[in-house]
């Protein structure tokens, strides 16, 4: 026998198809794109399938779970539906603790889903949190495909590679890192949504731009007040292109499941998700995301980053997208809120590990990091923000 070494290493290359398809009405009974997505794991297999829906779309799309059932039906068996399409509370409250977490696990367990099954995930961005993290979870992984409806989802979170949940009172403390099998982008979803929801989407398309594209900001920049009517052409073609953005980022960056410290995509989000936390989620995900760059691009400012004219310039068309710059921490509750803010840095860093890692801009589509942050400048661009937009 050959001299057994004490150390033993072996590469693992993992291929992942990262897939993003655009349609209308996806569960029009003649429209076949859901079939095409849900292709069998081996030849000859039968695909069976679980559909969980955000019960936030039953007001505006009435029937919404009857249609998908007679979607199935259409088809036969092929895919198969393995259980009546199931309605799951909306809202980031859903996230907040395991008891619809632990329904959806008991509904995949009872169906006989398994790893050659698929979950098909339908609604906003904490639906697609938690029923991804069911899925992920369950027989260590059953392949998910993600269905956006609203513009914050379709734009950003709902093409990522992340699924959590909260605990400890804190934003997606327990999730996984895992590629879709498939996204699904139903524009048709995004003329249904109330004006607040609707326009959740534009600031992580002006996110984006900031942080990778000068062109795309200057395409955002131009149609402003369309964009801010929601003109559907302009509308949906910054939804669109900032959905590419997000996933290019994702899937060409070199980092997709976020083993380094660097998070371009997070640009303003460390003070997002501490607004999101002290108002108890009263604040949407998008109006935090308006506030933390916001504070960020003043902050970029005040250190000499950012030249003043680009930086009044970014926070005015924030703005005229409809955004307010302070009204949002109106929300937080108690006299410490506005201290309590400046915690967000330390648990940014402990969320996602390494050092302390921030993204700015010197300019748009010009992105570079910082590794620590003057506690007093952020004080004062945050006291900025009060005065100017309070």
């Amino acid at each position: 026998m050959p001299d057994q070494p004490d150390h033993l290493t072996f590469p693992i290359t993992v291929r992942h198809e990262y897939r993003l398809v655009f349609t209308r009405d996806v569960f029009a009974e003649h429209n076949p794109v859901l079939a095409e997505v849900l292709t069998p794991r081996e030849p000859g297999e039968s695909v069976r399938a679980m559909v969980f829906w955000d019960a936030g779309l039953a007001p505006v799309f009435p029937g919404f779970g009857e249609k998908v059932a007679r979607w199935f039906a259409a088809r036969g068996d092929r895919p198969q539906l393995a259980a009546a399409p199931v309605a799951v509370p909306g809202g980031e409250g859903v996230k907040h603790d395991f008891t619809e977490l632990g329904k959806i696990w008991a509904t995949i367990n009872a169906a006989g889903l398994c790893r050659h099954s698929y979950v098909i995930a339908v609604g906003g961005g904490a639906v697609l949190d938690m029923v991804g993290f069911a899925a992920a979870t369950a027989h260590r992984g059953i392949p998910l495909v993600r269905l956006p409806t609203t513009s914050l989802s379709q734009a950003d979170g709902g093409v990522g590679v992340k699924n959590g949940v909260n605990y400890f009172g804190k934003k997606n403390w327990i999730g996984s890192f895992g590629v879709p099998h498939a996204i699904v982008n139903d524009l048709a979803f995004l003329h249904g949504l109330p004006p607040r929801d609707r326009r959740a989407g534009l600031i992580e398309a002006v996110k984006v731009a900031l942080i990778r594209d000068a062109a795309f900001f200057e395409f955002i920049a131009a149609r402003v007040d369309a964009l801010a009517a929601f003109a559907p052409e302009p509308y949906e073609a910054v939804i669109r292109e900032s959905a590419r953005q997000h996933m290019e980022h994702i899937a060409t960056g070199g980092d997709p499941f976020e083993r380094g410290s660097a998070r371009p995509l997070d640009f303003g989000h460390w003070a997002a998700h501490k607004l999101e936390q002290l108002s108890e989620f009263r604040v949407s995900h998008g109006e935090a995301v308006a506030v933390g760059m916001a504070i960020d691009l003043i902050y970029a400012r005040r250190i000499g980053l950012l030249p003043e004219p680009v930086a009044e310039r970014i926070l005015g068309l924030i703005e005229r997208l409809g955004f307010e710059l302070f009204a949002p921490i109106k929300q937080i509750r108690g006299p410490s809120g506005r201290q309590d803010m400046l915690d967000g840095l330390k648990e940014f860093r402990e969320h996602l590990g390494g050092r302390l890692t921030i993204p700015m801009v010197r300019a748009p589509g010009d992105r570079l990091d910082v590794h620590e942050m003057d506690g007093p400048v952020v004080k004062a661009s945050f006291e900025e923000l009060r005065t100017r937009y309070g």
